[in-house]
């Protein structure tokens, strides 16, 4: 099994100092490439889907979250407020759609702009004791791939399920198993407080969800306690190698926050509508789907994630020159490519060092002395397509890369 915090660290993608603090990991260069490569493939996604991006602070004030309802249900798990002088007290966000909210609310809307898509990779801040704490999977300190779609009553279950199938489009993209989806509700009495008290709301939602799951084909069990504060919410599950369950993402229809929020649009009869918020996560937080991807994939990431996509290596050192040719076309076609000369050992040593790496083109006498600029291929998974001239090796690369995909190797 793969513990994704001892390969975090051996293959330098993560780590965590005691003077940055528990539950803040810092990412390095190789784990930064995996991250901005996620990035970059989410909002593509996104945009494709008709969502529009924003930035949004992560602070905001107090006030801020007793409206939206963090404040009462929700602060066990927020850090305590920063005095600012006066009375002014500002929180580190424990979630994105308060902000949304205001956005949205910061124009007026049409009845035509719906379902208004509007989606953000934010940070956002957690209170985590210490004891529960670990590598990525739970951390002080989230980037959330986040979005709230504003719409109209009749539009929300089509958004839901549009919801669902990018995050099955993600999951086959990045090599991901759901292991079961969960419709997550409410404890028994309320919770305590947990959740808040309007069961005509919490209905509403859940009927909605139900049919949002039926329509979909999805199995799924319901969860009791096990939603958010303000609704009930779908969860996609995934598990570790050990079997343990984490929610990665989430969809959730809420009638809370654009009441609390005064949310509203202009109908086709001119009067003003209520509108209903679609949150939904396609990827979870950053941090914890690249843990899951390590153990998925025990550090061999699929060829549009990897650190190093191609490294060149030169049998001996009168193929640098053709070597540096190759390796310069690879990154001027936007490769994340390597060199990796004699001085770095033999030939089967370095084979071994770049045994993750997913494309491998060695250069020895005959491809040298071949017309063509040749490079005998070795794939990671143990193929070996023979030598193919260096333009077509790196076109073809370029494009398994752009298609996102898990194959290598078109035959």
């Amino acid at each position: 099994m793969h513990d994704h915090r001892r390969l975090g660290r051996e293959l330098d993608l993560f780590d965590t100092d005691p003077l940055m603090g528990a539950g803040l990991p810092y990412w390095l260069p190789d784990g930064a490439v995996v991250r901005h490569a996620l990035e970059e493939y989410v909002r593509d996604v996104e945009r494709e889907a008709g969502y529009r991006h924003v930035y949004s602070p992560v602070l905001g004030k107090r006030e801020l979250y007793e409206i939206s309802g963090h404040w009462d249900h929700y602060s066990d798990d927020m850090f305590p407020p920063m005095e600012l002088g006066g009375a002014e007290q500002v929180v580190l966000r424990p979630s994105l759609c308060p902000h949304h909210a205001l956005i949205y609310r910061s124009r007026s809307h049409s009845y035509r702009e719906l379902p208004l898509r509007m989606a953000e990779l934010g940070g956002m801040y957690r209170a985590e004791l210490s004891g529960v704490l670990g590598g990525l999977t739970r951390v002080r300190a989230i980037q959330l791939n986040d979005a709230h779609i504003f719409c109209t009553l009749d539009q929300a279950i089509d958004e839901a399920r549009a919801a669902l199938k990018l995050i099955a489009r993600a999951y086959a993209d990045l090599g991901i198993r759901a292991v079961r989806h969960r419709l997550s509700l409410p404890g028994e009495a309320g919770g305590g407080g947990k959740y808040v008290a309007d069961p005509e709301l919490w209905q509403r939602a859940t009927a909605l969800l139900r049919e949002v799951l039926d329509g979909s084909g999805v199995p799924y069990e319901a969860a009791e306690g096990e939603a958010a504060f303000y609704g009930p919410k779908i969860d996609v599950q995934i598990a570790d190698p050990a079997g343990r369950e984490a929610t990665l993402s989430t969809v959730q229809i809420d009638f809370h926050q654009p009441e609390r929020f005064d949310l509203h649009y202009i109908g086709p009869d001119g009067a003003k509508h209520r509108p209903v918020m679609v949150h939904r996560s396609i990827i979870g937080s950053v941090e914890r789907v690249v843990a899951h991807l390590i153990e998925q994939h025990g550090g061999a990431f699929p060829a549009w994630l990897a650190p190093v996509q191609l490294v060149i290596l030169p049998v001996a050192q009168a193929q640098i020159g053709q070597a540096e040719k190759i390796l310069a076309r690879a990154r001027q076609k936007g490769l994340r490519a390597e060199l990796a000369g004699p001085e770095h050992g033999t030939l089967g040593a370095r084979v071994r060092a770049a045994r993750l790496v997913p494309y491998q083109a060695v250069i020895g006498e005959r491809e040298a002395a071949a017309d063509g600029d040749l490079a005998a291929v070795r794939l990671r998974d143990g193929r070996r397509p023979g030598a193919v001239p260096a333009e077509e090796l790196v076109a073809r690369i370029a494009d398994r890369v752009a298609a996102r995909g898990p194959q290598l190797w078109d035959v």
